[in-house]
């Protein structure tokens, strides 16, 4: 009787190149670091690589929810304060909000930022790469990191580039006479920016973070979990900052 071969599920797996930002699946050795502790199937399915990355994105989601909320309680004050009028003594309904014209380098950063989105997308890539992950683990050396480190240094560089930019924005404000407590519109101009603003130099110490993390974490894992989620954290950054833009240029 002739042998008959069945192709077991993780010989499958092994098979797909996990091109696109993949992680690694829970019996891939290449995602627990060479050890023999992902072959366990009761303990994969509890402490794998997989479980790893999703408990870790699911924290960042969380505090991204949370900032989520943080800014739409922002614009809706925002539209508030806008519509609000009062009676002068003339007995006129009187508006003291006043358009503010948001100075041309926003323009700028706004490219920057989108530029930033792609450079820190192609270093999370480059970090699950199958033939990449699978050459560390046999000890040839780490292919990923050396090919990811470059685009996350450019997207530290591009992410000072903003804030430096966002900084003359107001230096320019400033210039022209228009201060945080000049008139309402500029209040909130400033608390926007400046809010974001803070919240994307905490995006620039993670990526720091991550940085220091691909040459010093010995677990692959570990080293593509500390970059997805700063690259998760730096795109939803972008995204609040695209809303922000269009209310500050488009809703005066």
């Amino acid at each position: 009787m002739p042998a008959t071969f069945t192709r077991h599920t993780v010989e499958t797996e092994r098979k797909d190149p996990g091109f696109g930002g993949k992680p690694p699946v829970d019996r891939r050795p290449t995602g627990g670091g060479g050890g023999d502790e992902n072959w366990d199937s009761r303990h994969s399915r509890r402490h794998g690589p997989r479980e790893q990355l999703i408990r870790y994105r699911m924290a960042v989601f969380s505090v991204l929810a949370a900032d989520l909320v943080f800014f739409a309680v922002l614009v809706s004050a925002f539209f508030v304060r806008q519509s609000s009028v009062h009676i002068a003594p003339t007995d006129n309904v009187v508006s003291d909000w006043h358009p503010l014209s948001v100075p041309p380098i926003l323009w700028i950063n706004t490219a920057i930022l989108l530029l930033s989105a792609f450079t820190i997308e192609i270093a999370r890539r480059q970090l699950f790469h199958e033939i990449d992950i699978m050459e560390e683990w046999l000890g040839l050396g780490r292919p990923a990191v050396r090919r990811a480190a470059p685009w996350l240094i450019a997207t530290i560089v591009l992410g000072c580039a903003f804030l430096g930019g966002q900084w003359m924005a107001w230096r320019q404000l400033a210039g022209q006479g228009f201060f945080f407590s000049s008139n309402p519109n500029t209040y909130f101009f400033y608390l926007v920016t400046g809010t974001h603003g803070a919240h994307l130099l905490l995006g620039i110490a993670a990526l720091v973070f991550a940085l220091v993390a691909m040459f010093r974490f010995k677990r692959v894992e570990m080293r593509q979990i500390a970059v997805d989620c700063t690259a998760w954290y730096w795109h939803a950054m972008g995204l609040f900052w695209l809303f922000l833009f269009v209310l500050l240029v488009f809703f005066q």
